[in-house]
């Protein structure tokens, strides 16, 4: 894992940067630089760079980010790149971070885009087998190379691999490092690191996967199976109480990147401890039924820049910020020392309340829902209120030009009406009389004919004419002023949408820490110390999704520290909980680094820097690794990546392959954490059946080791879990008992009980399916005894009888056996 200590604060100090352009040639000699590769796609990241200094690779694993990239905004700011390369083919989010850079009069490194099949996945591995690794034989299969490399790099982040492939073709042509070297001498790579950003604690899919931090299903509506997945039973399943849309998103966010920073974390902490208490449940209701209102303000923003904003979007944008106003009068009247609470005192400006009381007097929601577009309120603005007027007016001034015009009609036509109609203006409706089929029998003596609709016929008169000169377009003419009215609003509320996007963060953040305080209070969590030192202790720990589907849950506590306990191993029967109690621990540690409550009765718990596990094995065709090839891969990413501040869950390693062989492995692997310094030894669980580990006396003697085991109890030939975690060591496996518990035969078991006491105490293993060799003489024996006792001189028959009856079927038998 790369804290990159020594890149932060070097800046520019590349003797051979260019901000104005580099040529890749021109480079000066032992000029160290940083080259840093990056793709964003469907709202992830990934990125990898190399440091020319001690020629490492770092690499990030595929990693969500928003739509301004703030993730990447924070690498770069940290690593401070010489050079950035990044595909031609780009999404919108990353041309405008780039324009936003280049803005930048502080900071200009060189961008440098590549053709996108240049980040092929195909290329970018055949490019990471023919990179020049000093580390590795010459004559290293391209097999083995390829199963090398899987146990450094995530070959499970298709993005970050493909960024890696473009990234060597830059070294490659730009030759940083082996300017003066012979052609043929690659650019070298002598070690790769997991990259994180300062403070970010590190980990790794397998780890979210098997600690079930999210778990996606398919939605079992009909309706929505092509629409996405819905979370499962999860951790983020049931602390997710948020109330708007992008307060789910900034808890997801949080997840995926717990904090090491302290003052993160107590920010969090004091407002989880006030909505926690009692005395302030009816505070926390409030504010989250008026977050419930709270809408998608960049999509209402964006369609406002764009005027194509709808009736529903100036109601949704109305109750967004007059919810936002009774958040802000709410938190004013609460403690002000909460931070977050005096971030939304004054963040919330008096813009919000602008932006409110605006659209109230502006917008008539009433009458633009029964009309389908914008409408605005009396009084805004003096010529539409007299506009409006006169088309209120126009019904009864119409009917009375109407009948004048009826008097200077044709006799024949018995009635006659003046209508409007937008766009074409005011027209002389009468009904078609029985007479006029041609279109010739249409016209009449001082009237144009327009058209027919409806068995009625619409002319211009003069009279008309003179409305149209004297009222003009009334329709029209309001539509197009309320427009203008809209686009001026539109354009004052975009001018403060930096209050807005303000609003939007903070709300999110308290939407957060009201969903975990809800959870907390109703699962019955408790706000743990965290600390700088390097210890964990947890009394009572419980697993928070096991105790959700089981009536009784027994809580088992954890002591880990400074330079005691730091290494445990756990023993005990298969499905006496070894496997729950880690991940309860890995959980526990985990819901205490995004800040929530955690479930135990107390918990102390040191900063950790990375949680690394080995659990679960999912196997991929794509990866092309066997089982136990993964295990190592994780083992390795545990071994290497590891600090004294790290938490390492270690399950069952070592039984997918043989049982010497699996056990030396971990033998060794525990033997390296107890042979380092306290200070470099992480808190290390360990859960194992290799029982002969201890017994035979592999590890070395460390105050750092700690035994433990799950009590059971033998009830008969019953066994009883207890789960009740006990110093100690457990003498067997009761793999005979489970075994009955899971529903095999008796006999099976019995036999296996046979076998088993067998090959432990070194006696012979006898095959129930041969004759044993007593047997054998035995029968022989009696064989003889028969033919003894026949008379071979008189009776022929007997002797006939014998060989078929009994010789011939016996030594059948006996080659059989044999």
């Amino acid at each position: 894992m790369a804290t990159l200590e020594g890149l932060r604060g070097r800046g520019d100090a590349g003797l051979a940067f260019n901000p104005q352009g580099l040529n890749e040639d021109e480079e000066e000699e032992d000029s160290p630089a940083v080259l840093l590769s990056v793709l964003a796609q469907h709202g992830e990241v990934a990125l990898c760079f190399y440091d020319s200094c001690d020629f490492s690779l770092h690499f990030m694993q595929d990693t969500p980010d928003n739509f301004e990239l703030h993730l990447l905004d924070r690498v770069i700011q940290e690593v401070r790149p010489h050079v950035i390369i990044t595909s031609a083919k780009q999404e919108r989010c990353m041309t405008h971070f780039l324009q936003q850079l280049s803005a930048n009069p502080d900071y200009k490194p060189e961008v440098v885009t590549y053709p996108f099949v240049d980040f092929g996945l195909g290329v970018a591995k055949q490019r990471l087998l023919s990179a020049n690794l000093p580390f590795l034989p010459a004559s290293i299969s391209e097999t083995d190379k390829m199963s090398y490399l899987s146990s450094c790099i995530s070959f499970d982040s298709p993005l970050m691999l493909r960024a890696v492939g473009a990234l060597l073709k830059c070294l490659d042509r730009r030759r940083v490092g082996v300017e003066l070297e012979d052609s043929s001498v690659g650019v070298p790579i002598l070690q790769f690191h997991t990259y994180t950003l300062k403070g970010v604690v590190c980990i790794d899919r397998d780890t979210y996967s098997v600690l079930q931090v999210f778990k996606s299903e398919l939605h079992p509506s009909v309706y929505k199976l092509h629409s996405g997945e819905k979370e499962g039973l999860s951790l983020y399943g049931i602390l997710n109480r948020c109330r708007c849309k992008f307060g789910s998103k900034l808890l997801r966010e949080w997840f995926l990147r717990p904090t090491q920073d302290l003052a993160v974390l107590h920010r969090r902490q004091e407002a989880i401890r006030f909505f926690t208490s009692p005395q302030n449940s009816d505070t926390l209701s409030t504010l989250q039924s008026s977050l419930r209102n709270i809408s998608n303000i960049p999509t209402l923003l964006r369609r406002m820049s764009l005027s194509h904003t709808k009736v529903t979007d100036w109601q949704s944008l109305y109750k967004t910020v007059f919810s936002v106003v009774c958040i802000r009068d709410t938190v004013r009247h609460l403690p002000q020392s909460i931070q977050l609470f005096c971030d939304i005192s004054e963040g919330i400006s008096d813009d919000i309340h602008y932006i409110a009381s605006l659209i109230s007097r502006v917008v008539d929601f009433e009458s633009s829902v029964a009309e389908s577009r914008f409408t605005i309120k009396p009084n805004v603005d003096p010529a539409i209120d007299e506009k409006k007027r006169r088309m209120m007016g126009l019904s009864d001034f119409l009917t009375d030009v109407a009948r004048r015009e009826l008097e200077h009609l044709d006799t024949r036509i018995p009635s006659c009406c003046v209508i409007y109609i937008p766009l074409i203006g005011f027209l002389l409706s009468v009904p078609r009389l029985p007479s006029m089929v041609e279109k010739e029998d249409f016209e009449i003596e001082g009237l144009d004919f327009m058209f027919l609709s409806e068995d009625r016929l619409h002319y211009r008169s003069q009279r008309t004419k003179e409305l149209d000169d004297l009222l003009g377009d009334l329709h029209c003419d309001i539509r197009d002023m309320e427009t203008a009215v809209m686009r001026q609003l539109q354009n004052t509320i975009l001018e403060r949408s930096a209050s807005l996007y303000k609003v939007l963060n903070l709300t999110a953040e308290l939407d957060c820490l009201m969903a975990m305080s809800s959870a907390s209070l109703e699962y019955g969590y408790t706000l743990p110390k965290i600390t700088s030192h390097r210890r964990i202790t947890v009394t009572q720990g419980r697993h928070p999704l096991v105790e959700l589907c089981s009536p009784v849950f027994v809580a088992n506590s954890f002591q880990s520290f400074e330079s005691q306990g730091r290494v445990k191993i756990i023993t005990g029967p298969n499905s006496s909980g070894k496997s729950i109690y880690l991940k309860q621990m890995g959980l526990i540690v985990f819901m205490a680094l995004i800040g929530s409550n955690v479930p135990a009765k107390e918990a102390e718990i040191g900063l950790v820097d990375g949680i690394f596990t080995r659990m679960q094995s999912i196997e991929s065709v794509s990866v092309g690794l066997s089982t136990f090839m993964i295990d190592l891969n994780q083992m390795a990413q545990a071994l290497n990546s590891s600090t004294g501040n790290s938490l390492v869950l270690v399950d069952e390693f070592g039984k997918g392959t043989n049982t010497v062989d699996g056990l030396s492995l971990l033998a060794a692997s525990i033997s390296h954490w107890l042979t380092k310094a306290p200070v470099d030894v992480p808190h290390v669980l360990l859960a194992t059946n290799f029982h002969s580990l201890l017994q035979l006396g592999l590890l070395p003697s460390s105050d750092l080791l700690s035994l433990l085991t799950l009590e059971t109890a033998v009830d008969g030939d019953e066994l009883v879990f207890l789960y009740q975690l006990k110093e100690g060591i457990c003498q067997s496996s009761y793999a005979a008992n489970i075994a009955t518990l899971a529903g095999l035969p008796t006999s099976l078991v019995q036999r296996g009980v046979e076998v088993s006491e067998l090959y432990r105490t070194g006696r012979p293993v006898k095959r129930v399916d041969r004759a044993s060799s007593d047997e054998q003489a035995n029968s022989c024996r009696t064989l003889v005894e028969k033919f003894l006792r026949l008379d071979l001189e008189n009776q022929d028959l007997d002797i006939q009888h014998f060989m078929k009856e009994e010789l011939l079927p016996s030594a059948g038998e006996l080659l059989n056996r044999s």
